[in-house]
């Protein structure tokens, strides 16, 4: 079967479970049955770049020795990359209202640090980022031994963008304030927006697949893991939130997407009200 430049291709339901399977196994996305147009639309210039005439065929490759980066491409190509500047808004007025104050009490001599997980192109730890400056200004003095975020995702390209800090007029258009993107962004003579040396700082970009371990990242004050286990099986999210219990400081705060909670895990977290908003602080 040939397959032309983007062009969509046909998928038997032997071939989608097993890439399914590749998937899941690979970095815990869940794909419903319902979801083979999805694969048709990301794989199409992937199965033409390496002549694949089924997707069996690409899971065959895939799995062959020194299949590394076509498995990274693979994995770049279907994660789902949505994302928007201070989402949900409520998780930045907790941060800077409330726990903000409290750190800035708690952490005397040490370094205030973040954890964004699942941080796509960077909208997130900016908007942290942005949301910490914005707290300094107003409270002179306030860490003083300074302040880490740590942002992580599993796509390469996603964190190459992220990296960069450089954002079109239309994606800087979805949940960021004229103000903010005139205190915190310069312009391009491209007409691109490039977000300022200080806040970008802050943030240092890494490659995690949470399936994983990452013991390596340290412990943190805060940790935002947002809109990402809704794509993994419930038994995925129950292990990644036990491990992320053990990368948080006694106390520790975990913020998690407005569509997500917690259940079986009392014995690593207790639910604290906001009104609006949920968080879970670490026993």
């Amino acid at each position: 079967m040939s397959i032309g430049a983007g062009s969509s291709f046909r998928i038997s339901s032997d071939d989608f479970r097993l890439f399914s399977e590749f998937l899941e196994k690979s970095c815990g996305i869940l794909l419903a049955e319902h979801k083979q147009y999805l694969v048709q639309s990301r794989l199409g210039k992937i199965m033409q770049q390496e002549a694949a005439a089924s997707l069996k065929d690409l899971v065959d490759k895939l799995n062959r020795p020194g299949g590394n980066q076509l498995k990274e491409q693979v994995i770049d190509a279907m994660t789902t990359n949505e994302t928007l500047w201070f989402r949900d808004n409520h998780p930045y007025e907790i941060l800077s209202n409330r726990l903000l104050p409290e750190l800035r009490d708690s952490l005397k001599f040490q370094k205030l640090r973040i954890w964004s997980a699942a941080c796509s192109t960077g909208q997130e730890p900016y908007s942290i980022s942005m949301i910490i400056d914005e707290f300094k200004r107003k409270n002179l003095g306030s860490f003083s031994s300074g302040e880490e975020i740590v942002a992580t995702d599993i796509s390469p390209s996603a964190l190459a963008q992220a990296r960069r800090g450089e954002y079109e007029m239309l994606a800087l258009g979805r949940g960021l304030s004229e103000d903010r993107l005139k205190q915190f962004f310069t312009s391009n003579p491209s007409g691109s927006w490039l977000i300022k040396p200080n806040l970008k700082s802050r943030v240092r970009f890494q490659s995690i697949n949470l399936k994983g371990q990452y013991t390596a990242l340290g412990q943190f004050d805060l940790i935002f893991c947002r809109n990402v286990l809704i794509y993994f099986s419930s038994e995925l999210k129950t292990d990644i939130l036990r491990k992320m219990h053990k990368q948080l400081k006694p106390g520790g705060y975990l913020f998690l997407g407005a569509s997500e909670s917690l259940s079986g895990l009392s014995d690593c977290y207790k639910m604290i009200h906001c009104r609006p908003g949920i968080i879970y602080q670490a026993i």
